[in-house]
């Protein structure tokens, strides 16, 4: 350092740059805060802002570009099972009647009118066991002993249209049906959406057991959802019906601001 620089000196360098310093320092939180109220100036989309939901979107399309059918979740011994978290009754409406219950299939190819079903129809299809891990997107985690069919089962026996108009091979050529599912339960208070690709995973099940007991009404009896591909979100209990779509169909929690995918 020159030793003619003085102390003044000095104090007037370090002013200067203490001054440049403040005024880069407020543009930045003045760019910060505009950034701010143009984001919440953005107009909703499903229940978030639409720059977000764009970006949910965006992370969407890179998951179900990367997702194959064949890579199957892990899966556990049964004595590492037990009941999950109950976690939520929307859609659980005390009213029902397990009774009446029937499971309505829309959109089955060569059927203008809804087919209708019962748990006959269900059990009479391949029996799975599947020891998988639910994971809630809270953060939590439970290995559950799963009984039930597999989804593809049933979309073979009422299987959906498909983009072609040609006759649907569920197994052979997926490529060709509609591109989403739809669930709804019996009151119409839940309901997920789902991709074909991740419906027709061969571990996704129609549940109508957990853990070697029948399923009781907290846990969605007499028929839930179990997709360890998905969040426990997209596990809807208490099936009423399946849409086949070829619009994305409405989610229960994609309208309250979640990732419509929801896939880990």
């Amino acid at each position: 350092m020159n030793e003619d620089i003085d102390d003044r000196q000095i104090d007037q360098q370090m002013l200067r740059m203490s001054r440049r310093s403040f005024v880069w320092g407020g543009v930045a939180v003045a760019g910060v805060l505009a950034g701010r109220q143009w984001l919440i100036s953005r107009e909703e989309n499903n229940g978030m802002i639409y720059p977000l939901r764009r970006g949910l979107e965006f992370n969407e399309a890179i998951s179900r570009k990367i997702f194959r059918r064949g890579q199957l979740a892990a899966t556990f011994d049964t004595s590492e099972a037990a009941d999950p978290r109950a976690n939520g009754d929307d859609g659980l409406s005390a009213e029902f009647d397990a009774s009446t219950w029937q499971l309505n299939i829309v959109g089955v190819h060569g059927k203008s009118s809804p087919v209708t079903i019962g748990m006959d129809e269900i059990r009479a299809l391949p029996k799975v066991d599947m020891v998988t891990e639910l994971k809630c997107i809270e953060g939590w985690s439970q290995v559950v002993h799963w009984t039930g069919a597999r989804l593809i089962d049933l979309m073979e026996k009422y299987p959906p249209t498909t983009r072609t108009g040609k006759a649907p091979d569920v197994r052979k050529s997926p490529e060709e049906l509609v591109e989403y599912v739809g669930m709804v339960t019996p009151d119409g208070g839940y309901y997920v959406g789902l991709d074909m690709e991740s419906a027709i995973h061969e571990q996704t099940l129609l549940c109508y057991e957990m853990n070697g007991k029948p399923l009781t009404d907290e846990h969605g009896a007499p028929l839930r959802l179990a997709i360890p591909v998905k969040y426990g979100i997209k596990n809807i209990k208490r099936i009423g019906t399946i849409t086949y779509a070829s619009t994305k169909p409405a989610d229960f929690w994609a309208e309250r601001g979640y990732d419509w995918y929801a896939g880990h």
